[in-house]
């Protein structure tokens, strides 16, 4: 898909309100933060008390509670390890769950299929837990339903945002894949699991031929999306390149 990077786009070209980029700058606030302060802040303070200074700098994974040592001696992973899988086990399913909700209010297929497609993520995700003994956070919870409050606040206000029109909602999907990028990218980089990394890496795939899917959708609709969570040059690099085909993870 070929992208202009020219900042003045053809007439007719619409930009994505201000509310898409403070929602982008509440994405990474919420994903910087520890869990608990994160959901504090959430219900008593602002949302641009919560923005980062720095918008579009290297992903920095969200915060889960430390593993206890007996889980660290039976997986043979490491604390950060274990926590990576925690956090994308329910990063993947945000993605699912916000896509199956906004699918269902604006009958978009892209949604749909790429629900679809989040269902494989989720599973990858879910396959390496139940491989190293890890309680899955996810298990049982009721959709829309997450374990770790951050990104129980991301959901809610993801859904919100996306409920506005369907330029939103669209929108909202190449945010989520935005965050998905930078996070897989940074936990693989706290690994050294062969295992581990490959799942990340088919996962990434996939995420980024997401954000290739939403914002041609975008395009096609005259809307300009500005990236507010990968650097300009990865995420023009990303979205002007042909899908890529692979197993996601």
């Amino acid at each position: 898909m070929a992208r202009t990077a020219d900042p003045e786009r053809a007439a007719g070209t619409r930009r994505l309100g201000s509310s898409s980029r403070t929602l982008g700058l509440l994405a990474t606030a919420l994903l910087v933060v520890g869990a608990t302060s994160c959901a504090d802040d959430a219900t008593s303070q602002p949302i641009t008390a919560m923005t980062s200074t720095t918008t579009a700098t290297a992903a920095t994974p969200g915060t889960v509670e430390v593993p206890d040592v007996d889980l660290l001696d039976e997986s043979g992973l490491t604390a950060d390890e274990i926590a990576g899988l925690l956090w994308m086990r329910e990063e993947e399913q945000l993605a699912h769950d916000v896509y199956v909700t906004l699918g269902d209010l604006w009958g978009l297929r892209i949604f749909e299929n790429i629900a679809s497609s989040e269902r494989s993520h989720i599973d990858a995700v879910a396959t390496l837990l139940d491989r190293y003994g890890i309680d899955d956070p996810a298990l049982g919870n009721d959709p829309g339903t997450f374990t770790e409050p951050a990104i129980q606040v991301l959901h809610d206000r993801l859904v919100t945002d996306g409920s506005v029109s369907v330029d939103a909602a669209l929108a909202v999907g190449a945010l989520i894949e935005e965050l998905d990028i930078g996070d897989l990218q940074a936990r693989a980089a706290a690994t050294e699991n062969t295992e581990i990394i490959t799942v990340y890496a088919g996962l990434e795939r996939g995420s980024r031929n997401h954000l290739r899917a939403f914002t041609t959708h975008l395009d096609a609709r005259g809307v300009a999306y500005e990236p507010t969570r990968l650097d300009p040059a990865t995420f023009d690099a990303i979205v002007s390149g042909e899908m890529e085909r692979g197993r996601d993870g």
